[in-house]
């Protein structure tokens, strides 16, 4: 994270340097269009768009963060890690936590009868909950099923 910050800092520094720089440039040439005025504006354009992809890379980074805190609550709530907080109840009374393989499992019994069910495979979908045994399928679309 502090690798993403410092890049998004250095990059705003230099973009912030270009445009003082094309500022006076344009300023010592009197608003005349000269080379020293075209350079000065393309350092500007050529800043301004690596401060994007810096501001791209952050947005990148955080919604990843997002995701995969999001991922830990919801783990560590459907197997009872998570502290009880204030106000809020500890468990539903009566549902024993279930363990991360075992939600691992179910998510990807889902994912598969979810594709099962957008390709009009209702056939397939009423085999598996006959037979829940029957392991989930690999599917490209999400990482945690590639190591299988």
């Amino acid at each position: 994270m502090e690798s993403t910050v410092e890049a998004l800092s250095a990059a705003y520094d230099e973009f912030v340097a270009a445009a003082a720089a094309a500022l006076e440039a344009k300023e010592q040439s009197g608003g005349q269009k000269t080379p020293a005025t075209d350079a000065a504006l393309e350092a500007f354009k050529q800043r301004w768009d690596l401060f994007r992809v810096a501001c791209d890379q952050a947005e990148e980074f955080v919604e990843s963060m997002k995701q995969r805190i999001g991922s830990e609550c919801l783990v560590d709530e459907a197997t009872g890690a998570a502290p009880s907080k204030p106000g809020r109840l500890a468990a539903a009374p009566g549902i024993p936590p279930i363990s991360a393989v075992r939600l691992e499992q179910l998510s990807k019994a889902v994912r598969w009868l979810v594709i099962e069910l957008q390709h009009g495979s209702g056939a397939g979908a009423a085999a598996s909950a006959a037979h829940p045994h029957v392991s989930a399928p690999f599917d490209a679309r999400f990482s945690e099923d590639a190591g299988q």
